[in-house]
Parts: C-alpha cells; structure tokens; sequence
C-alpha cells in the first residue's frame, strides 16, 4: 500500500535492515540522506544482526524526530516470502537436510516469521508508532537496486545487484532513469555468484559472509590453476553471465556446511581448518574463484550494457564490494562509467529501503547531475564535539594535546613522516564497511616495513592482507592507472610501471617472503600484482582528511599515506572516543587523535584490560 504524503511539512523515511547479517537504520527527509549507521558500531558486535535499536536510536536523534514526525518506515526485505523460499527449498531435497531444517525452523517460527511484530516494538521502544498503512516491504534487490541508483549521481544507468540470496533472487538487473526502477531480469536461488565465491570462503577456512574480502586479498600470490576446474565441474557458465550451479558439490541445500565430500575430493582433500598455515592450494584456489567471478561479472555487464542500451552501470549487493572485479568492469568492460553503493550489502539495503518508498512508492522526483553523488562521502554516522571529547578525556584523565587548526593536519603529517602509526578519529563515522578518513589507521606509504608491521601489531590478522592507498584526487594519476576519482576505496588500480620495482620471477610457498617484497616507491600499499584499492581524497569531499594528505605530501613529496579501518581482527570499526581509547591502547598504535586532541602512547596511563578481548571478538 502506498502512504500518503503529508503536505506543509517535510517527509520522514526510516529504513531498516535486520535478521540476517549487518543491522543498519537510515532515515531520508524530503528525499536527502540525513543518517545512517549500522548496528555492529554500537553494540561491538561485528556483522550484528539483531534488530538496529542502537543505531534507530541515533539516526531518530540525528534527525532531531519526534514519534509522530515519521512518516514511513521500510524494511528492506519481504520476510514471507524469504520463508516460502526457504520451505520449497528444504521440501525439494526432502529427506535430506532434515537436521539444518529442524536448525533453522525454530529460529523462523520464533522470531523471522513475526518479524513486522518485532519492527513494531522495536519502533515503540524509541517511541514511535505507526498504522500498518504505513509499513513498507520492497523486495531485498529492489532495495539493493535503490541504493545503488538513486544516490548516485546518474540521471540514468543501467542497475546490477549481485549477493548471496534475498528472497528468491541471487543476481537482477534492470535501468534507472530519473525517480523510476526497473528490474527487467533476475537469476534465482540457489545459482548464486554469491554463494559460490562464499563456498571458496569456507573451504579456504575463512568465515562466510565475513572474510571474503581476505580470499580476495589472497588471490594475487596464488596461480588460477583451478579456473577450468571451476568452469568445467562446479559452474555452467553461458554467454550472457547467466549460469547454473552443479549443486552434487554444495553443502548449502541440505546440510550445515557450504561443500560436500565430493567438493573436498575435487579439489585434493577437506577444507582448510581456519587459523592453520595457508598453503598453494588456498592461494590457487583463491586467484581462481576470482578470475571466474571477473569473468561472470564482464559477461553480465556486455549483456546489460546490450540489453538496455545504457552507457553508465550502477552495482550493490554484496558481490558489489568486491573492488578488484570492479576495477576490471571499470577498465575492460563496456560501460563509460561506474558507482558503486559503498555500504553494498545489507547495511546499504536500509537506505535502499527508504529511498525505494520516497522515489518509488510516493513518486517523488529525483536530482541528478551525471557528476554528484548524494552519498555526502558516506560519513554519515555519530560526530563528537572537540568540547565533548575533551569532557570525556578529562574524566578518565587521559593526557592530550588540542591543536588549533592550522596546526592539526602538520601535526599529524610530521608524525606519520616519522614512522608513526595514528589512530584518527574525527567527523561524522563512515557508512559501510570501509573506513573512508574519519574513523582509520594511518601510516607511511613509503615504509617497506609498515604494512607487516600493522598487520601483526596493531591489526592483530594475517600478514598477508594488504593495505588502501589514500591519495589527494589531483594526484592519484601520477601514482595508479586510473583517470577517475575512486572515493569509496572500491577501485582497485595499478601502480605506475614507472614507480614498480623489479622482483624474483619465481614464485616461495612462503608467503612470508613473498610480503616482505618492496614493488614500487610505495612498497606499504603495493600488492604483489602491483595493485593497490584506492581511495582519493579531495577538499570539497573529504574536509580534514584532505588537509592530513596534502600536508604529508608538502613535507615529503609524496601524496600518499596508507588508510586502513580503526579496529583490531574481529571487532567493529570504533564508533565512539571510547572505543578509540581502547582500540589505541590495545595496540602497538604511537597516536591518537581525537577530534582537535592528539594522544601519544608515552603519555597515557598504565592500561589494564577488564576483559579478554581476543577472546570475545569472533576471527572472521
């Protein structure tokens, strides 16, 4: 049912996801983005899924909302029909997966089933009640699709989402023009690109719906020696990207695993055990699901592009983060230009959500200008006041310096000049998974001891994992392949062949020698392809973090700092000075800054944990 829109005042949209993975809330006023945050930022659970009341809890203050201000609410899923999927599927391969039916049976007739209900009381509980009229379910791609078109800054594109699995649909496609959407294809569960670069996940012993970024990560030390395999055994591959799954080697149908035994025997024995040492196997297998994913997206891209004509794409979902795949559709594709969501997966369904009721169900207008996302950089989380940050270290008689301001981005440079590792947190906290300048690590480019350095002593993860380069805009030419802005930091490039460094033709099992290679002028942030995921940064968008970069680059020459997310392995990015605080303390970081306040290590009381916290935070 469409809600009427009330006249002589502004329309409030709150969007929600929750239930599955990454909780979030958003709220849009008039049509513009005033909040979003996710779930996991508040209650330091990563990947919360619970109902968002935390973040409803912000967004509702953030938009300075009282109860009856609000005008619909938008969950970004249709939870019924997400069921009768689910029941189909357990009755097609009957009786087998009666063990994972009986699992996942209480947990819908529980809570899932109800989940209207529970939206309704988690909408009271922050004081806020609406008729039923005003309750809204678009489809969970429909809302993907929203969030990639309408913030974008394209007044007509075709659309591309691509994850696991919403309610039936894997993959959809359509075009946007204007404030219309529409979906004009759909490939369906369980022939899932998704799901397929998660079985890789999971048999290369990371966490599904969590570390595929690390396989992605791993792809560039390995061979794609599995890529016939692949095509051949596990994915029937058509001209167009569509696809079917040979599902004799998936585990996900009908049992608790994502492979099987013959999946396993494929490939040369069990899954790796997560946390053992990673072998050629794993780095094969990890170039190769990427190669196939890359070629699956080009050949779905030519097919779109065919279709309907467009000239500029728009991507979400999941698969959507997948920033190496993206720069690939960027350069060899057909499609003059790209956006992407930054908070691709569910997270960014919230927004979806809500931009799907104003522009789709109340057939509000849009604006576009081909050159201006509305994104406003994604930071679009809680800020904390210079005042409020000072009460906060004043109470807990934490040392600091405040700077003023045109001695605050020096500060930081000559610091990060002299080999520090700062912990910066200031402005509004980014939406999505990447940490875009307001809530990050930073560091040295040039260091060709850094990125072991903050992979094992202050992000506590796998060397191997590499860092984002942040560079000022003007000058991400001189340094990368790339001749756009790449904002989101979901762009992989090239570094300059001008700026590489010859390596050893020869390939060490021992990935540990393969890190420790310098490959170019800025050995931290260069892959071992010579790849780096970028983030540019300019003035107008990114404020303060601009001004670090730029006067990095006049006391050294070089416009380039390394940007990696405020956290340890298994935790949230921070979200308040006290989960900075913490985050600092617990690691090998030199600074901290806090706003307007620099912290030094030396000058911070003795730190004593209450809780083991390596412990509590889940590996991913």
């Amino acid at each position: 049912m469409q809600p009427a829109a009330p006249t002589g005042r502004p329309v409030t949209i709150l969007g929600i996801s929750a239930f599955y993975h990454d909780s979030a809330v958003a709220v849009i006023r008039d049509g513009k983005i005033v909040a979003a945050a996710q779930e996991e930022r508040f209650s330091r659970k990563k990947h919360d899924a619970r109902f968002p009341q935390h973040a409803l809890k912000y967004c509702v203050g953030a938009a300075g909302l009282e109860g009856g201000d609000i005008d619909a609410v938008a969950f970004y899923d249709k939870p019924v029909t997400k069921f009768a999927r689910i029941l189909e599927t357990y009755l097609s391969v009957a009786p087998r997966g009666l063990k994972s039916f009986m699992m996942a049976l209480p947990l819908w007739l529980k809570e899932k089933l109800w989940i209207p209900m529970v939206v309704e009381k988690g909408l009271e509980d922050c004081g806020i009640r609406l008729p039923p009229d005003k309750m809204l379910y678009p489809e969970h791609h429909e809302s993907h699709a929203a969030s990639a078109f309408f913030p974008s800054p394209f007044r007509r594109a075709a659309v591309l989402t691509v994850d696991g699995v919403g309610e039936w649909a894997c993959t959809t496609w359509g075009r946007g023009e204007g404030r219309t959407l529409e979906l004009m294809a759909e490939q369906r569960f369980p022939h899932s690109l998704g799901l397929l670069y998660s079985a890789l996940t999971y048999f290369t012993g990371f966490r599904v719906n969590s570390g595929e970024y690390k396989l992605m990560g791993l792809a560039p030390y390995g061979e794609p020696r599995y890529v016939d395999t692949i095509l051949r055994e596990l994915i029937d591959l058509h001209d167009d990207g569509s696809f079917r799954l040979n599902m004799g080697y998936f585990g996900f149908l009908d049992d608790l695993r994502m492979t099987n035994d013959r999946f396993a025997a494929l490939f040369g024995g069990p899954a790796r055990k997560p946390e053992s040492p990673i072998t050629r196997r794993e780095t094969d297998l990890a170039r190769s699901i990427q190669a196939v994913t890359e070629e699956v997206l080009l050949r779905i891209a030519r097919h779109v592009h065919k279709v309907t004509g467009e000239t500029k794409l728009c991507l979400a979902g999941g698969v959507a983060l997948n920033c190496v795949a993206n720069g690939r559709l960027l350069r060899e594709g057909p499609f003059e230009d790209i956006w992407i969501q930054p908070a691709a997966g569910d997270a960014g369904g919230a927004l979806g959500a809500a931009l799907a009721a104003w522009h789709l169900a109340m057939e509000k207008p849009r604006e576009a200008d081909d050159v201006h996302d509305s994104m406003q950089g994604a930071q679009l989380g809680p800020s904390f006041g210079d005042d409020e940050i000072g009460r906060f270290l004043a109470d807990h008689g934490y040392p600091a310096e405040r700077l003023e301001p045109g001695a605050w981005a020096p500060r930081i440079a000559q610091h990060i000049a002299d080999g520090r590792v700062i912990g910066l947190f200031q402005g509004r906290m980014e939406f999505g998974p990447r940490a875009l300048g307001c809530r990050s690590i930073i560091g040295d480019a040039r260091s060709t001891g850094m990125q072991s350095l903050m992979n094992l002593k202050i992000k506590f993860r796998e060397s191997f994992r590499p860092f984002a380069p942040v560079c000022l805009e003007e000058r991400a030419a001189d340094y990368f392949e790339l001749d756009r802005p790449s904002p989101y930091m979901l762009l992989v490039a090239n570094v300059r062949p001008e700026r590489r460094l010859a390596v050893p033709a020869t390939r060490s099992d021992d990935l540990r020698e393969t890190i420790n290679q310098a490959r170019s002028d800025i050995p931290a942030i260069t892959h071992v392809d010579y790849s780096a995921r970028l983030q540019t940064v300019s003035r107008e968008r990114n404020g303060r973090f601009y001004d670090i970069v730029k006067a990095f680059e006049a006391l050294t020459g070089c416009g380039v700092i390394i940007n990696t997310s405020f956290n340890v392995r298994g935790e949230p990015i921070v979200g308040s000075p006290e989960d900075a605080y913490r985050c600092f303390m617990r690691t090998e970081m030199d600074c901290l800054v806090l706003g307007s306040h620099v912290l030094t290590k030396a000058g911070q009381p003795p730190w004593v944990d209450k809780a083991d916290w390596r412990r509590d935070y889940v590996l991913d």
